[in-house]
């Protein structure tokens, strides 16, 4: 794990934002998190240490599929991995999810070493 390397967690649901980030925290990694697509944005911007991005799939305005098309669609973000963090976790949404250009997908309720294994083969 890079230390120095940030994970951003864009997720529309401050509970689940707070869970995560006391996940992260106890495994070692730093992080910020956004509450829109918008502000993810703005932090991606602003902090050239972000290494990773947890994206909520289901968001009102800019949902994550539209969110990852957005970022992989900009030269500066293209090759930032973004892992979809979903509730849906039917056949088929992991594939969407890889198609709308995830990286990888982990589905809620989070199995935390599964996270950690996620978020090591990225970083």
């Amino acid at each position: 794990m890079n230390e120095n390397r940030k994970v951003l967690i864009i997720d529309d649901d401050n509970r689940n934002i707070f869970a995560l980030r006391a996940v992260l925290k106890s495994k070692g990694y730093q992080s910020l998190a956004a509450i829109s697509a918008k502000d993810g944005m703005d932090f991606l911007k602003n902090d050239a240490d972000i290494g990773i991005i947890l994206m909520d799939m289901m968001m009102p305005d800019t949902d994550g599929y539209e969110a990852i098309r957005l970022l992989k669609s900009d030269n500066q973000f293209r090759k930032l991995p973004i892992i979809a963090v979903t509730a849906q976790a039917m056949p088929g949404d992991r594939e969407k999810c890889l198609e709308a250009g995830a990286d990888d997908y982990i589905s809620k309720p989070i199995d935390v070493d599964l996270l950690v294994r996620i978020l090591s083969s990225h970083l």
